[in-house]
């Protein structure tokens, strides 16, 4: 069987960089350990079975401008996939974190398909799975449902509202688009994109059209074009090839949520304060300058009601999300984030940025290249939030105690930061160039402790002697400051 890859598929397949594997890279941790052929079966018949990409490999057209597709890979074995290993002694975080960090720099074989499993013994006592997908055959967001549909027991009991029998609804930082204004300009920028076909693919008209589509949408694509770039600090320059990776320990949810309740806020308005303060101290603790600084966030695009589609592929944008890491004080740095998540949420950006890497996708590598450099030279970090089941999962009869999903860096990006909610608990997960952050601990400690200043800031409304603010009005400042 033979597909094309949609041009957003193709743009990430040619994104990839020595320096910035196009890799999607996902951990599941377990207190047991794992049965090798019990987890080979499920991939088998839960994941091969159900999704055709993970049994094709990409191969590149021989005629100019045509691009690649997908081709079943006639000498296809789960053993070249599935792959058991022994973590080195001392068999602890540390240990982990050091094989992760090795296998995120090691690009996948192109004459295969573009995905790895590695089964990983004697961590804690326990296991580990540690999944890499390309890019190119699906979206983060799709991945997190795929990994969460291998799970058994309560996989599907006590999730958030719109999960579907392959897994939680991933809304993220952002929600999805269906049913919002923003919708229309999906389907007004990116609908000829995403049912495109080797037909069109090549046709001056399909990229005209795309391009007038954009046109239409000016305000919000000459706003992503202009946004000005991230100044270089001791987070941000010319990455090189090894990465190095941190995760929190487990942060209860409930906790979370009584300091977003206190503050009239989200809970992800919280995280992202407490990741802004995080990444303030680091700057200050390496004497570099602390600028506020643009994440970009991957914006959902699909339909969460439905399950995901058995040809996964890409269908999302990237929206930039000013992080104040500038701004002293952690209460003004949550007051600033949700205004400015809020700003987000009412704007058109994620599909904008969807139409324009589509087209990135159609034009010569070279030009790609530049569009690549052009948005990602714009910020410092990429950001991802999957919320998983409130329940414990199981995988191969074995219970999951934790998970999270690494959206890889793109051009001058180093950082990935990933935030993943299961069974009460968040727990945050950091990718980082090892020669610009050799210490991304350092940055998970901060941000623990952010989270403790967070949850003992009283209400402003006990602060201040004033009335609580009413639904739907902004965050203010009362003029207390807690420095840091």
């Amino acid at each position: 069987m033979s597909a094309t890859l949609s041009s957003a598929d193709t743009a990430w397949l040619r994104m990839d960089r020595p320096t910035n594997l196009m890799v999607i890279t996902s951990v599941m941790l377990f207190d047991e350990p794992l049965d090798i052929e019990r987890v080979r079966e499920v991939y088998r018949h839960r994941l091969i079975g159900r999704y055709p990409r993970f049994r094709q490999r990409v191969v590149e057209s021989s005629l100019p401008l045509r691009p690649p597709h997908w081709e079943d890979d006639p000498n296809f074995d789960l053993s070249h996939h599935v792959h058991h290993v022994a973590l080195p002694a001392p068999g602890d975080t540390a240990a982990l974190q050091e094989f992760v960090a090795n296998l995120m720099s090691t690009p996948l074989d192109r004459n295969r398909p573009l995905w790895q499993v590695q089964v990983v013994d004697g961590y804690l006592g326990g296991s580990a799975i540690v999944n890499r997908l390309h890019h190119c055959i699906a979206d983060g967001i799709s991945l997190a449902r795929v990994m969460l549909s291998l799970t058994d027991g309560e996989a599907t009991a006590g999730v958030d509202p719109g999960i579907d029998e392959d897994g939680a609804e991933p809304h993220g930082l952002l929600p999805a688009l269906p049913g919002t204004r923003a919708a229309a300009a999906v389907g007004r920028l990116a609908g000829a994109t995403v049912r495109q076909g080797a037909d069109v693919i090549t046709s001056p008209s399909h990229a005209a059209r795309l391009l007038g589509a954009a046109a239409r949408n000016a305000g919000a694509a000459i706003g992503l074009l202009l946004t000005p770039p991230d100044m270089p600090t001791a987070l941000k320059g010319d990455p090189g090839v090894d990465r190095r990776v941190a995760w929190s320990a487990p942060l209860p949810l409930t906790a979370i949520k009584e300091t977003a309740h206190r503050h009239d806020a989200t809970v992800n308005d919280v995280l992202l304060a407490a990741i802004s303060g995080a990444l303030r101290h680091y700057l200050q603790d390496h004497d570099s300058p602390v600028p506020e600084i643009q994440a970009m966030v991957p914006f959902n695009l699909r339909d969460l009601s439905q399950p995901v589609p058995s040809r996964l592929g890409n269908k999302f944008g990237l929206v930039f999300l000013p992080l104040p890491v500038g701004t002293s004080g952690s209460y003004r740095r949550l007051v600033s984030v949700h205004r400015r998540m809020e700003e987000i949420k009412r704007g058109a950006d994620g599909p904008v940025s969807y139409g324009l890497l589509s087209v990135a996708g159609m034009v010569p590598e070279v030009v790609e290249r530049r569009i690549v450099d052009l948005f990602s030279g714009k910020g410092t970090a990429v950001m991802t939030n999957v919320p998983g089941p409130k329940e414990p999962v199981f995988l191969a009869g074995v219970p999951v105690r934790s998970s999270w999903v690494w959206a890889p860096t793109s051009g001058h990006i180093g950082m990935s930061l990933s935030i993943f909610s299961y069974r009460g608990e968040v727990t945050v997960g950091l990718m980082v160039d090892a020669d610009l952050v050799p210490d991304p601990e350092q940055i998970v400690l901060a941000l623990e402790e952010e989270l403790d200043v967070l949850s003992r800031l009283p209400a402003p409304s006990r602060r201040t002697g004033r009335a609580r603010r009413k639904p739907g009005e902004p965050l203010s400042v009362d003029g207390h400051d807690h420095s840091g």
